[in-house]
């Protein structure tokens, strides 16, 4: 882990199961077209949002209520110079009880650095996904809000 890969924490009050289940459901936090599943080691899944991003993952580590670990198989980002710039990348999520009946969910997407041509924009997409989609469907029970570059 290096300090200049992306990473975001927020914390929630439900359990690091509830957390964990939520988590390995993308199609209910992603916008976007998601085929396959992410609930099994060696599940793989496939994310398109029109023609700005594909990706496919592969699940690589579940630790039930601990930890979530994908692989990026592949990348499309056709917008920048080199559109695979994802693929080998690790996208993570450390699920851990932080005191007070609250879980803390530590998401960490390595390789995905500033001297990416997406950094920014990734960046900012992730922002959206994890603290504002991912934590409303744990929090609320409720999916994604319409993203705002929509």
């Amino acid at each position: 882990m290096t300090s200049q890969d992306f990473h975001t924490t927020f914390a929630v009050p439900q359990s690091p199961d509830e957390v964990f289940a939520a988590v390995t459901n993308p199609k209910r936090w992603w916008t976007g077209d998601i085929e396959g599943s992410a609930d099994q080691v060696g599940d793989e899944f496939s994310y398109r949002y029109g023609d700005l991003h594909y990706s496919k993952q592969k699940v690589t580590e579940l630790l039930p209520g601990q930890k979530v670990v994908w692989q990026v198989l592949e990348s499309r980002l056709p917008r920048n110079e080199d559109p695979e710039e994802w693929t080998g990348t690790q996208i993570a999520f450390e699920i851990t009880p932080a005191g007070q009946g609250q879980t803390e969910v530590r998401f960490s997407h390595y390789g995905l650095v500033p001297q990416f041509e997406c950094f920014e924009a990734c960046s900012s997409a992730w922002g959206f996904y994890i603290n504002g989609s991912l934590k409303r469907l744990i929090t609320t029970g409720e999916g994604p809000a319409a993203p705002p570059w929509a």
